[in-house]
């Protein structure tokens, strides 16, 4: 209860309370507008949060992240547009909702959910925290480094049809990580004789190049569009009311989208998908899905939305994000010399209580926003995308020269901003690259550390912690590897099968 108290007042300050309303209610305003996203937004306010105390910095990139997802429901629902990429979903049931007349019911569903799934997700995580306090000193370099490189692993194989691609982006924001001075001896690796390598490339540059340039290249390049939207009419407080004849499937989709938060590299859309599934199974009209099903609405808002507060955790018990924006605080931690992990419960338990409290600060801060100012974010909706374009090209350059004032610094950017809309265009993933910058230093300082008490590879694994984190990557790629056969099996051309029961009935 002290430690609740002593957050409670950590976040009563006038500039965190402040750097929370500016998060909250800029999120909303980013994630309404189609092809921005929280991604480019936090990315391009990164370099600004290290000048600012790391509590206010980090709340503001919260609120950014936790309300983005509402509203990016807006223009799914209304112009079946996901404002977000997570809310792609929302479209199957809340446009034609729209179509139907009932836009209003589909938005305040869909806010309503969005409320319920981060509220039970932030009072999961405050229950969890002594638990937490309790099983993270049991983690020493060994179980950090097997950790991080099951997160890793995880990131990869979420990547289902691309594994072979994400495994090696993965590799690829690994060998990223190692470019300079090597952070025991003070060699230079992979620098080839070139003075402006000696520094290693920074993961900020790598960010806003790969989520806000290659965005602002995509929006440049692609044809012009500010779509129309209507008015909306009604109490939108009457309509949130309704997530309440929806309990059962709010809470299944949030308790899935806890679930999958926790685990790196499968975030909201495994969530959304398992809660989206079940909520089809055990619903009584299921043909109602996919055409306008107000339990589909909630099923995939609710979930989406328990995810940022659930992937903290790894973040803050083990300091291994799970996914890029989480990647991307990680570096606030790190600037400011806040070291997430078993030390953070111990040592500044305070800390973590006002995260936790700020995450429900800004959910309701969010909610009361959005019963009043839909109507004026359909303004926002329209913005012309070249606009917006220009906008993000020049606030991310400004935020990678602000940096270390290195002109070098924009240029690497640029070509990975190039990089990631090459990527983009051929539908690859960029975020196992970020990944693995973050999860590769961490697995490399912690290896080192570890191999001084290290004499055999079973001394490895000789605690219980580290032979289950063993274990489960072992599991994971037979497992993996299973699947991609089975998978192969069922593809096979009839006939080709059929050939290769005769052959074995002729041996």
């Amino acid at each position: 209860m002290d430690a609740f108290l002593s957050g409670l007042d950590l976040l009563a300050r006038f500039d965190v309370a402040f750097a929370l309303l500016i998060g909250s209610i800029g999120g909303v305003i980013i994630g309404a507008i189609p092809g921005v996203g929280p991604a480019v937004a936090i990315a391009i306010l990164l370099p600004a949060t290290f000048s600012l105390d790391p509590l206010v910095g980090l709340t503001m990139l919260l609120g950014i992240y936790g309300s983005s997802m509402f509203g990016g429901a807006l223009p799914a629902i209304l112009i079946n547009t996901p404002g977000t990429a997570v809310n792609a979903l929302t479209t199957y049931d809340g446009h034609p909702m729209t179509k139907r007349g009932e836009a209003l019911r589909a938005l305040g569903l869909a806010y309503g959910a969005s409320f319920m799934g981060g509220i039970l997700s932030i009072v999961a995580l405050i229950l969890f925290a002594p638990l937490l306090a309790k099983i993270a000193p049991m983690f020493g370099s060994r179980e950090i480094f097997l950790a991080a490189l099951l997160g890793l692993a995880l990131v990869v194989l979420a990547h289902r049809g691309q594994t072979f691609a994400a495994g090696m982006l993965a590799a690829f924001g690994v060998f990223l990580q190692t470019v300079g001075l090597e952070p025991v001896k003070y060699t230079q690796r992979f620098t080839f004789g070139q003075d402006w390598l000696a520094s290693g490339i920074n993961l900020i540059v790598v960010v806003l190049g790969l989520f806000a340039l290659s965005q602002a290249f995509v929006l440049l390049t692609d044809p012009e569009s500010a779509p129309d939207t209507q008015r909306i009419k009604g109490s939108m407080g009457r309509a949130m009311r309704e997530v309440f004849r929806h309990k059962r499937v709010a809470a299944a989709g949030s308790g899935f989208g806890v679930l999958m938060g926790m685990i790196p590299g499968v975030g909201e859309f495994t969530a959304q998908f398992l809660s989206y599934t079940y909520a089809q199974k055990t619903s009584k009209d299921p043909d109602a899905f996919g055409n306008g099903s107000p339990e589909g609405l909630v099923a995939s808002e609710s979930a989406n939305n328990a995810v940022p507060a659930a992937a903290m955790i790894p973040l803050l018990a083990l300091g291994i994000p799970g996914e890029a924006l989480t990647a991307m605080m990680l570096s606030v931690f790190y600037v400011h010399n806040v070291i997430p992990g078993p030390g953070l419960f111990q040592n500044q338990l305070d800390f973590v209580y006002a995260l936790y409290i700020a995450m429900i600060a800004l959910n309701v801060i969010v909610v009361v926003f959005m019963l009043f100012a839909s109507n004026w974010l359909m303004k926002i909706i329209r913005v012309p995308t070249r606009f917006l374009g220009v906008t993000i090209l020049t606030l991310s350059f400004v935020g990678v020269y602000s940096l270390r004032n290195s002109i070098t610094d924009c240029a690497i950017a640029a070509g990975f901003g190039v990089f990631g809309l090459i990527l983009k265009r051929q539908n690859l993933p960029v975020v196992p690259i970020v990944l693995g910058m973050v999860l590769g230093g961490i697995m490399e300082v912690k290896l080192r550390s570890a191999m001084a008490r290290v004499k055999t590879p079973l001394d490895f694994v000789d605690r219980p912690i580290a032979a289950l984190l063993a274990l489960a990557i072992v599991a994971l790629i037979i497992l993996h590897i299973r699947g991609v056969i089975r998978e192969h099996r069922d593809n096979l051309p009839e006939d080709a099968h059929d050939h290769d029961i005769h052959d074995s009935q002729t041996r």
